[in-house]
């Protein structure tokens, strides 16, 4: 763990020194003499230990008064992976940050979501990452403003709102004190590359992650569930509708070598930091490869399949709620049968939207309009039935909340108790729903099979003891057994 790393000053000076990228986005380096901040694989000459001051975030840079580097771009860098980690009051409190709460509901309402005050929240966030709540708000929606005047030729007032800023002043103040230019400066700057091609209203961006990121398991899961009209692949890239805070979009994810390539095309300009945190979080950009490896490896039976194909992501989500009615419908069922299952609901009951570039057609249904459908439409057995019904009707009540916030054991107790939800249902929806690392399915068919294949134990108890070794990263263990098979959620599309 790194947690807390930016206090170990000996240890960030070799990180700078050897120009390592594992550390970017676990702590920025300020620089004293020059009043730049950069992240610790800045490919300058590294400054002399005793001018440099290390900080926990971007935000933390910016509050003592220090601009981004110009060469490496420390906002871009990918975000901490202690969020993914940990479910504590900071981590949820990050999560719910990045996903625009405090641009929407300003701080009061980032309490109100997490039941604590305030005052608790401030000082928790500023004793951690040396900065608010509002300060991290600011330095993300200085990230986005850059985003935007870079990639699109919109206009400045269409990108401060679009950003986030309450006013022009406000933007251009925030962009010339965090980047040292002025938007209009930021612009010029950039070439006019292909990006500004696109067609009205799409932006192609490149969301960075940390090495090594192997994408078959990642997009080829993907591909293989999709769900027709929300989902597809096309063009080497996993294509999918968004639902949105402002409105809808559409995104297409493809991986490269060394970023993926994002481009995507919003209803609202206002749902960009969303959309991208959420694109993110699908694909567990935010991950640390080589943590999970290390850890992974020191089982014998584990260890080849890491150093076959190392960095294997867990495949997530970008509708938590979503998500839970799809490993409800993926009961007992082969993939083909659910995706059948999910294609007829979202026929019936999800909202139509225009896909110019390829076959997409609908938003997934919410749960409010599944609560109010007709049980007896459903062709599934009657106990199924009743899960799915209990399921959307408690989503739809608020009773259950699944989201970036939720307190993973709560949230599994919760959903424990609701009828015909076993532990693969609840585990399953903790891996790739909630975000947590140490979900683990024991009873699942395909690491059971795969288990007996390795000589694991056989039984769940017993596989579950011998998994102990893993925490926390048992749902990445669970994409490396899963891939001993020949099933097509392994292999990137043709």
């Amino acid at each position: 763990m790194h947690q807390g790393m930016y206090t170990d000053t000996e240890r960030c000076v070799r990180a700078v020194r050897s120009k390592d990228a594992r550390f970017d986005g676990w702590f920025y380096t300020a620089v004293l003499t020059t009043g730049i901040y950069c992240r610790p694989s800045c490919p300058v000459v590294p400054p002399r230990p005793e001018n440099m001051v290390f900080h926990p975030s971007a935000a933390a840079c910016q509050q003592a008064g220090f601009r981004a580097c110009k060469r490496c771009r420390p906002d871009t860098s990918p975000g901490s992976p202690e969020w993914n980690v940990r479910a504590d009051l900071v981590a949820r409190a990050m999560r719910l940050i990045a996903d625009g709460v405090v641009d929407r509901e300003g701080v009061t309402g980032l309490a109100a979501r997490l039941g604590y005050s305030t005052r608790q929240i401030e000082r928790q966030l500023y004793a951690e990452l040396g900065a608010g709540p509002l300060a991290l708000a600011r330095a993300q929606r200085a990230q986005t403003a850059r985003t935007l005047v870079e990639t699109t030729d919109l206009p400045m007032a269409d990108v401060a709102f679009a950003a986030g800023f309450s006013s022009v002043r406000t933007f251009n103040d925030t962009v010339r004190e965090v980047y040292a230019l002025t938007p209009s400066e930021l612009r010029a700057r950039t070439p006019r590359n292909t990006a500004r091609r696109d067609t009205p209203g799409t932006l192609s961006l490149r969301l960075p992650f940390r090495a090594p990121l192997n994408p078959d398991n990642l997009f080829g899961h993907l591909a293989a569930t999709a769900v027709p009209g929300v989902e597809e692949w096309r063009d080497g890239a996993y294509r999918r509708t968004l639902r949105l805070p402002y409105g809808h979009g559409i995104v297409a994810l493809a991986p490269r070598p060394d970023h993926i390539a994002c481009r995507l095309a919003l209803g609202d300009p206002r749902d960009l930091t969303v959309a991208i945190s959420r694109c993110r979080r699908l694909l567990d950009l935010d991950a640390d490869p080589v943590a999970v490896d290390e850890q992974l490896r020191t089982d014998p039976a584990l260890a080849p399949l890491v150093d076959k194909a190392p960095g294997r992501r867990v495949p997530r989500t970008v509708d938590e709620a979503e998500f839970a009615v799809r490993a409800v419908l993926g009961q007992q069922v082969s993939t083909a049968a659910a995706r059948t299952h999910a294609a007829r609901l979202v026929t019936a009951h999800g909202t139509p939207v225009d896909d110019p570039e390829g076959g997409l057609t609908h938003l997934f249904p919410t749960p409010e309009r599944l609560a109010a459908l007709d049980p007896d439409a459903l062709a599934m057995p009657r106990t199924r039935r009743t899960t799915l019904t209990t399921l959307v009707r408690r989503l739809a009540d608020g009773d259950l909340r699944l989201g970036a916030d939720s307190d993973w054991p709560v949230t599994r107790a919760a959903l424990l108790a609701l009828p015909g939800f076993g532990p693969w249902t609840a585990d399953v929806i903790a891996m790739r729903a909630l975000g947590d690392p140490d979900a683990f399915l024991p009873t699942d068919l395909g690491v059971r099979r795969a288990a007996r294949d390795l000589g694991l134990p056989a039984t769940p108890s017993a596989l579950t003891a011998r998994a102990a070794a893993w925490r926390p990263w048992r749902a990445y263990a669970v994409q490396y057994l899963w891939a001993t098979d020949s099933h097509p959620i392994n292999f990137l599309p043709a």
